[in-house]
């Protein structure tokens, strides 16, 4: 009796943990993100920049990771560093061609930062992933709360509450270490942070 609550424990948590893990992705996150911070802007062109958010920071992104993990034939959170290099390339320049393209149609200052910050912060996780197996999952969320309490104050701190447990959620998963979670949250947030307070009052 008590090995079966033992296991049923255990494919709870590893059901929660493996739910966690799959819909705090980058590119998912960067949906409701976006939408929710252009909607509360108010700009006249939100549907149409809320659209070209979306598909260059979420949309593409998906699409690049689904076809490389499918053609690859692995997992879709490419638990192997070496496994990511090209898609993280290929969803660099999507975000890169994302900030341009916004800039093109005069978005909010903030909403071009942010997309240049999914830019930058990409940079340079595939330039520690040469190196280290850092926790793209916890950086994925950081820099996400980093906007919200940028844009929102106190309020964004409630989205924060999600990172202990997805990085709670990567370990459980033994794909990361703690180290490699902490650093990955700890370099998501203050890259973002800073980004935005340097480069939106210059827009």
């Amino acid at each position: 009796m008590v090995n079966m609550l033992n296991t049923s424990n255990y494919n709870l948590q590893e059901s929660l943990a493996q739910f966690i893990s799959d819909i705090t992705t980058a590119p998912l996150v960067a949906i409701p993100l976006f939408g929710v911070i252009n909607y509360f802007l108010k700009e006249p062109n939100f549907y149409l920049i809320t659209f070209l958010s979306i598909l260059f920071a979420g949309l593409l992104p998906i699409i690049i990771f689904l076809f490389w993990a499918k053609t690859k034939k692995i997992e879709l959170d490419f638990p192997k560093k070496e496994d990511r290099a090209y898609p993280l390339l290929m969803v660099i320049i999507t975000y890169f061609v994302g900030v341009i393209v916004l800039y093109a149609v005069h978005a909010p200052s903030i909403v071009i930062v942010l997309m240049f910050c999914y830019f930058s912060n990409t940079l340079v996780v595939l330039l520690i992933s040469n190196y280290w197996k850092i926790s793209i999952h916890s950086l994925g969320v950081a820099g996400p709360s980093a906007s919200l309490i940028y844009v929102f104050g106190g309020i964004g701190l409630f989205f924060a509450l999600i990172i202990p447990l997805v990085m709670w959620s990567r370990i459980y998963l033994k794909r990361h270490t703690l180290i490699q979670v902490t650093v990955g949250a700890l370099l998501g947030f203050f890259l973002t942070w800073i980004q935005l307070s340097l480069l939106v009052p210059l827009l």
